[in-house]
């Protein structure tokens, strides 16, 4: 299949300018590697002073080459890079691979690398790079890094794709268990960014799981494409975000000159497209292993074998705190299993199946590892064992897993009890043949509970999500466009419009019209300023609650009055419940992520929030509510009800459409607090602000 990169990353011919005879070089490593990676097509080194290079004729320059090459990998500094750059550009090649940082001493303004920027947008130029180690195509045998590299061996079932090229090599080349069919180092992505490198990878055949090294989005909607492009192929995303506290982020700007965005955002992008989320190299190594070697994960948990009672409870403990469920056996399971054991050992999973040993002890082990994972709830089994001496592994532990896989069709992987195992070509041979063998239980466990949860994902069948009244969007648009901070009445209006249930305050200039409008509501009410510019009422004693009668009313109006004016609002009292929260917040790279949780004073001490990008359906809201620490809150405690936490999800959605629909003016927004009782759910009070658009519009310009 054609692709827009092929002459970048499927290349008819390749010169390196700047090849060298020199060892360990970066010209000397690119084109050696070139020739280890078995690259078919035409090879053209480029230097000057040499007539012959690694067997190939040498040339003086790119004028002088017999053909335009497809690509020209730079093995130069950096001074001798924008006249180099000029070369090529006017010969015609279409794709380029530029490793070094673009970085001068006593630089001109502008800087070398806006002005190579610059020509290369200007020439539509494909670049790989700059600051990069290049890439391995190890499928179509195109390896351009100028580094060396360990042995890979096509097609492979793995694509890595990383910001940090240390990153890439730091993990394809130290564990031959990962199988690479495509690792790309797009250092700080003069043009081509990391979501074209995976819209590539999800082509290829053999891809069955692709890892990103992210440390920022320099096209966020392309990158939105390409994981939905994912999603709908069923091909596995696995990231490791950099940047999640300020510290790291700021460190990211200075390494690729990118803004690394706000990590919450990422979390909610993560989540809309089931992108499981690694920590560290080794949990994003294992879950890479897992994804691409394993056999599929079906419904249920996880069953583990031990011949260790402590490491059997250890595995307990880490699994909850991993949250990976373990398997409950069914009666006829531990039937079996009681038959087939020692008496002092339970029947239960995890199991540990060793106690006196003896002869039979390896079949007992087999046939217990069978029976477990043939449970109705099993979906996934690991043999939890400690290494043979010299980090080998007993050629036992695979006749357990291939045995049990053989009579139950399930996943199962042999899992070191520790870290550190060493190197076993029977660890490497297992792993291929979708038996893997994987180095600590914490990383094992992390991996886990990534299948279960892209498992999950997958089975999701989400709300369809209604287009909102186009008259009320075009209405709004036009309200928020010139940057507006609305008024309370008129946001909650706003959020009337898009089907949001409010408390819809009505406005009074006078204690007269105050008391009409409570007639009207009917008692109680609350009473709050409308004094322009006054944004957070309560702060400055602006709201009276649960306002009894009329003779009360009229007290309260002219004590609020007195002090922050005569207009008024006069509202419904809302029947006491659960404080929740909605809102928007703008990512720069993004665009508005909506933000919700519980409320009033606990959305500044607790901060038990969720964030999700518009729109999502309420599917996406009970998920994200069922894992806040407060949750337990809105089942009703100490005697209060249980309240109607339907209500808020439906609520939140269609904030969600809302967010959606206004993307282009809306700059924040604040429901605070959201009423949630026994009888659903209602917006008590908003702030809700525009994006000038005049201001956004000569940015872009």
């Amino acid at each position: 299949m054609k692709h827009r990169l092929d002459p970048l990353l499927r290349p008819r011919s390749v010169a390196i300018v700047g090849a060298s005879g020199r060892p360990d070089t970066v010209g000397d490593w690119a084109l050696r590697n070139l020739q280890i990676g078995g690259y078919q097509g035409q090879i053209y080194p480029v230097n000057p002073g040499r007539d012959e290079l690694q067997g190939y004729r040498c040339f003086a320059s790119i004028a002088d080459l017999p053909e335009t090459p497809d690509l020209v990998v730079f093995a130069i500094a950096d001074q001798r890079i924008e006249a180099a750059l000029d070369d090529i550009i006017a010969a015609g090649v279409p794709a380029a691979v530029v490793q070094s940082t673009l970085v001068i001493d006593n630089d001109s303004e502008p800087p070398l690398r806006d002005r190579v920027q610059r020509k290369i947008q200007d020439a539509g130029l494909m670049v790989c790079g700059a600051n990069c180690m290049g890439y391995y195509n190890v499928r179509d045998h195109v390896w351009t890094c100028g580094f060396d590299s360990a042995p890979h061996e096509a097609p492979g079932n793995i694509t890595l794709i990383s910001h940090s090229g240390s990153g890439m090599s730091g993990i394809i080349d130290c564990d031959e268990r990962l199988r690479i069919n495509l690792a790309v180092s797009a250092g700080t992505e003069l043009s081509v960014t990391m979501d074209e490198y995976l819209d590539f990878a999800l082509d290829l055949p053999e891809t069955r799981v692709v890892g990103l090294f992210v440390e920022t989005a320099r096209n966020p909607d392309g990158l939105r494409a390409a994981l939905e492009k994912a999603s709908q192929r069923r091909i596995p995303i696995v990231a490791l975000k950099v940047g999640r506290t300020e510290t790291s982020a700021q460190l990211a700007i200075s390494h690729s000159g990118a803004m690394a965005g706000d990590d919450a955002t990422y979390r909610a992008l993560f989540e809309r497209y089931g992108v499981q989320r690694a920590v560290d190299q080794d949990e994003f190594t294992t879950m890479l292993i897992m994804f691409a070697e394993l056999h599929p994960v079906g419904a249920g948990g996880l069953v583990t074998l031990h011949d260790s009672g402590g490491e059997r409870q250890l595995l307990v403990d880490l699994a909850d705190d991993a949250g990976v469920p373990l398997a409950g056996l069914c009666e006829a399971t531990t039937k079996k299993l009681e038959a087939l054991l020692d008496p002092e050992l339970p029947a239960v999973n995890p199991l540990d199946a060793w106690s006196r040993g003896g002869p039979d002890a390896g079949e007992v082990m087999t046939r217990s590892l069978s029976l477990l994972m043939q449970d109705p709830d099993a979906a996934l089994g690991a043999v939890i064992h400690d290494r043979a001496p010299g980090g080998k592994i007993y050629p036992s532990y695979l006749n357990y897993m291939q045995r049990a896989h053989a009579e139950s069709g399930k996943p199962v992987a042999l899992v070191s009890a520790r870290q550190g195992t060493g190197y076993d070509e029977a660890v490497v041979a297992s792993t291929h043949t979708g038996f893997p063998v994987l180095d600590g239980v914490r990383q094992f466990l992390t991996g886990a509970h990534a299948l279960f949860a892209y498992r999950d994902y997958l089975l999701r069948d989400p709300d369809e999500i209604p287009d909102p009244d186009q008259g009320i969007v075009e209405r709004w648009q036009s309200r928020l466009r010139a940057g507006e901070i609305l008024p309370e009445a008129d946001s909650l209006a706003l959020l009337e419009d898009f089907g949001i249930s409010v408390a819809g305050p009505q406005r009074a200039g006078s204690e007269e019209e105050a008391v009409g409008a409570a007639r009207r509501i009917g008692f109680p009410v609350v009473l709050k300023s409308a004094r322009e510019g006054l944004l957070h009422k309560s702060d400055r004693g602006g709201v009276i609650l649960g306002i009894a009668d009329e003779d009360q009313l009229r007290q309260m109006y002219r004590i609020l009055s007195n002090r922050l004016g005569e207009h008024v609002l006069v509202a419904p009292m809302v029947a006491a419940g659960i404080e929740m929260f909605l809102g928007v917040n703008r990512d720069p790279q993004f665009g508005p992520v909506v933000l919700f949780g519980f409320g009033g004073v606990l959305a500044e001490t607790i901060n038990d929030v969720a964030f999700g990008l518009p729109p999502f359906d309420s599917g996406y809201v009970s998920r994200c509510v069922g894992r806040m620490r407060l949750r337990p809150l809105l089942d009703g405690v100490r005697g209060n009800p249980a309240v109607d936490i339907e209500s808020f999800c439906n609520m939140a959605s269609r904030f969600s459409q809302l967010a959606g629909a206004l993307q282009d003016v809306l700059s924040e927004a604040d429901v605070n607090p959201v009423i949630v009782n026994e009888a659903g759910a209602t917006a008590v009070d908003a702030l809700i602000v525009g994006r000038d658009r005049r201001v956004v519009d000569s940015a872009d310009t």
